[in-house]
């Protein structure tokens, strides 16, 4: 999947910042989802998932950065 959210196949998502795009997945029916990244700006530690809403890829950051101790 060709992304603008990295840069030789890293991710360019800076410290406390989120970044997503919506992207067609290509199986029958043709669904859409997100791709979305968040890096923590204490740990600078990188969130990564596809969802089908950008709700869903929040809810799991949440509970990402609860697990961790974490705010966003």
């Amino acid at each position: 999947m060709a992304t603008r959210m990295t840069e030789n196949g890293v991710s360019t998502t800076q410290k406390g910042q989120e970044q997503f795009e919506t992207f067609v997945v290509s199986t029958r029916p043709k669904r859409k989802a997100v791709k979305y990244d968040f890096r923590s700006a204490e740990t600078g530690e990188l969130f990564t998932i596809v969802r089908p809403t950008l709700e869903q890829c929040r809810e799991k950051r949440n509970e990402w950065l609860k697990h961790k101790g974490l705010t966003n």
